[in-house]
């Protein structure tokens, strides 16, 4: 077993170190600080617009790498992150129409507002991008602009939306979608890491963001739906049957890691047996290998296009899920499930040649899209599965040694 893992690590290692070089070789703005992120297969900038969430995602994992792995305490990552963050302090903010400061989903390369969404995601990545940066700097006044931000968050997602500008239309019903619990659960855990004075600030808003994931769970245990109604019930048409495996799994192991840290070990059960094994056994190709992006659970085709498609994200989800569940049960099944999802992400998304991994793959594994970032994909869920499976296989391998 110490053998197969010890392959593990090293190849997930030396893969990391290509993508932390990579990006910091090809995405500085050295003119107007902050990070291009549509970046061509061979590092090209093939446009120089700015997404907020892209940057904000740039800037933490610099900092979560700088912070916690001693190879990558480096000058230049640090001065990265300080100049993305700058760059966001500057710009990110805009004051639409409503009054009410919220940050910009797309900015110009010199940092002009160019598009705002109505939703809360920019804002999120903002939030972890400051309280990263914060504790690498220790800049209290920083860490105080990230808490700020999550307390308008949690105002928009529980008391009054309409401060991200989104009119109430006759037609338009409250929906519970699963992105949001699930981002704020992230960000509870970003605050509260080793701070005792806001773990009690934020117990019940997690416990809140755990329930509102938990009524995803349909069709008596059988489904992960991405969106039902906020009283957990199910929504009729296309949107109510929507499945998405690889937000399901990223979900299993945010509630597994919330539910290791609170130990309740009931929880620790339904996070691998429903948002992991049940995302994963309806969601795999079993004749081409990989993960469907979306699925109908009536077995409708899904209305979105590139629903057959295999994109890096869920697959980086499902390694950290179901390590984390071997780490955490140490069940030889886990181990399995994380072989079989490894096998197929290295062979198909890693590019051997250039760097980086390719994000978009056909039903049948033949990569379409070449770019390595684009408006989606920046420096972040390929980084941070690669960093969290390698820690984890640390340990795995340290508690291995030990008890020999």
């Amino acid at each position: 077993m110490a053998a197969i893992l010890k392959q593990y690590h090293k190849r997930i290692q030396t893969e990391l170190d290509r993508v932390v070089d990579f990006w910091l070789k090809y995405s500085p703005d050295e003119q107007h600080g902050g990070f291009f992120t549509c970046i061509g297969k061979d590092g090209k900038i093939y446009d120089e617009l700015k997404y907020v969430w892209l940057q904000g995602r740039q800037v933490w994992m610099y900092c979560r790498l700088y912070r916690t792995m001693e190879r990558f305490h480096r000058p230049e990552i640090l001065e990265a992150a300080k100049s993305g963050g700058a760059f966001l302090q500057k710009f990110a903010k805009v004051q639409p129409s409503t009054g009410q400061k919220k940050c910009a989903f797309c900015l110009t390369r010199d940092g002009r507002a160019l598009k705002v969404q109505r939703t809360i995601f920019s804002e999120c990545f903002y939030v972890m991008a400051m309280d990263e940066l914060a504790r690498v700097t220790e800049d209290p006044a920083m860490q105080a602009d990230a808490e700020s931000m999550m307390d308008q968050l949690v105002h928009w997602v529980r008391n009054d939306s309409s401060g991200l500008g989104r009119p109430k239309l006759p037609g338009d019903q409250p929906v519970n979608s699963m992105a949001v619990p699930m981002m704020l659960l992230c960000l509870v855990d970003q605050l509260t890491e080793g701070r005792k004075e806001l773990k009690g600030k934020y117990r019940e808003l997690g416990d809140w963001c755990v329930k509102q994931i938990l009524q995803h769970v349909q069709r008596d245990g059988k489904a992960i739906l991405e969106n039902v109604s906020p009283n957990g019930e199910e929504l009729p048409g296309c949107q109510g049957r929507l499945q998405n495996p690889g937000h399901a799994l990223e979900a299993g192991w945010f509630l597994l890691q919330y539910a290791k840290a609170q130990g309740d070990k009931e929880l620790q059960k339904v996070a691998v047996e429903k948002f992991m094994e049940v995302p994963f056994l309806t969601g795999w190709d079993k004749k081409h290998g990989g993960l469907f992006y979306f699925l109908d659970v009536d077995g409708h085709c899904p209305t979105q296009l590139e629903w057959n498609m295999k994109l890096w994200w869920p697959h980086c989800e499902a390694l950290i899920s179901y390590l984390m569940a071997y780490e955490h049960f140490r069940d030889p099944a886990m181990l399995n499930r994380f072989a079989q999802i490894y096998d197929y992400t290295f062979t198909h998304f890693s590019d051997e040649e250039n760097g980086e991994w390719f994000g978009y793959l056909s039903q049948h594994g033949e990569v379409v899209l070449d770019f390595k970032g684009g408006p989606f994909k920046g420096f972040f869920h390929v980084p941070r599965c690669l960093y969290m499976c390698e820690k984890m296989l640390d340990h795995l391998l340290a508690t291995a040694e030990s008890s020999k």
